[in-house]
């Protein structure tokens, strides 16, 4: 885990963050973390390109498993 200082926010962030904290009976720190997260969070280009980057790596899969999930669920 690292820790962040954040200076110099400002009072109307401060205060819609501590507000929105509140409105659902969160902390503060929790309130941040969640923002922070969701800001980084892979945008669905940067997903798909290591998608596409694992599709690249293990190369084309070939085959039909039909029979085999079919036999799986029979099994059942």
């Amino acid at each position: 885990m690292v820790d962040i200082l954040v200076r110099n926010l400002d009072d109307d962030t401060a205060r819609r963050l501590k507000e929105k904290a509140k409105a659902k009976g969160a902390s503060v720190n929790e309130t941040a973390r969640e923002a922070i997260a969701a800001y980084v969070k892979p945008s669905k280009a940067e997903a798909w390109a290591a998608v596409d980057a694992i599709r690249n790596k293990i190369g084309k899969v070939s085959g039909d498993s039909t029979a085999d999930i079919r036999a799986d669920r029979d099994s059942r």
